[in-house]
């Protein structure tokens, strides 16, 4: 970055895209007058992620339009970024062979230019568009990358791949190897005082407890949680709801699960994203809290 302009990086904020989108925007004028080129590709692919976790898909493929109209062979990085967000979108919008090809495409050209914090976003992306096997494949790549490298934003990813890696390995079922990942994360975000990102990891941990079939243990550390959310200032969670309706109802407590089957609906119901993909999960969660 410039002197003169922002560090937009910096401003993000994952759990308010629409926020993040509207302070890009504000300094786009500013990057359109400058004239680092570099900078105001690499601007407009993060105000196109930002569009694209709202699901505004079209949008999203404009704004990349634009800025892969500016990028010429020396933009390197910026280049690389594109990708990875054209990626996304796609990603998001179940466009997945496309998706993958930029995915791919983005960290071999990160891995040639040392672009080590690319190189392990590139990678974690692979790991989310693949699946099973060939997903855990490229999450230890991405894993590996991030701890061996000297770029401290690299090493950053290390949580989010301890997350993904542990879904990955709750999918195929191999609950004790999600759980140990997820413990791992829960000491990574504990080291780095992540708040919502240790309340996240904290609720991933006690969610495979329930697969485990521990779920008095379960249901305890969902409701610590829910206490931990509260001294934080984090408010009401509808996932932490969820958990404890549904660890009540294993333990054939339906009576106690109604209050929080109810609360994980008013909550939950109004996430775009489940209402797009999970609408018998929300379904299941109005009918149990009747």
């Amino acid at each position: 970055m410039t002197d003169t302009l922002p560090d937009f990086d910096k401003l993000w904020d994952y759990n308010n895209p629409a926020e993040t989108e509207k302070k890009f925007k504000e300094i786009l004028p500013q990057a359109e007058e400058s004239k680092d080129k570099s900078y105001l590709i690499e601007l407009l692919t993060q105000v196109a992620r930002t569009e694209g976790l709202q699901m505004k898909f079209d949008d999203a493929h404009k704004t990349l339009d634009r800025a892969m109209k500016l990028i010429k062979a020396d933009h390197i990085r910026p280049r690389i970024r594109y990708m990875l967000e054209r990626g996304r979108v796609y990603n998001s919008s179940k466009v997945y062979d496309k998706a993958k090809e930029l995915f791919l495409a983005a960290y071999q050209q990160a891995v040639k230019y040392n672009e080590d914090n690319l190189t392990v976003d590139a990678a974690h992306m692979m790991g989310i568009v693949e699946k099973a096997e060939e997903s855990l494949k490229w999450n230890e790549v991405a894993m590996k990358h991030a701890e061996y490298s000297k770029d401290e934003n690299a090493k950053k990813w290390l949580g989010s791949l301890y997350n993904n890696t542990g879904w990955t390995y709750h999918d195929m079922g191999d609950y004790n190897k999600a759980l140990e990942l997820f413990e791992r994360n829960v000491i990574w975000h504990s080291e780095r005082n992540t708040k919502q990102g240790l309340s996240i990891a904290k609720w991933c941990a006690a969610r495979t407890l329930r697969s485990l079939g521990r779920t008095e243990e379960a249901l305890d550390k969902q409701i610590e949680l829910s206490a931990f959310n509260n001294e934080l200032g984090l408010g009401e969670d509808g996932y932490n709801s969820e958990e404890i309706a549904e660890c009540l109802l294993a333990l054939n407590r339906g009576d106690e699960a109604k209050h929080y089957f109810r609360k994980a609906f008013e909550l939950l119901s109004k996430d775009i994203w489940l209402q797009e993909n999970e609408k018998e999960r929300l379904e299941k969660l109005k009918k149990l809290g009747e």
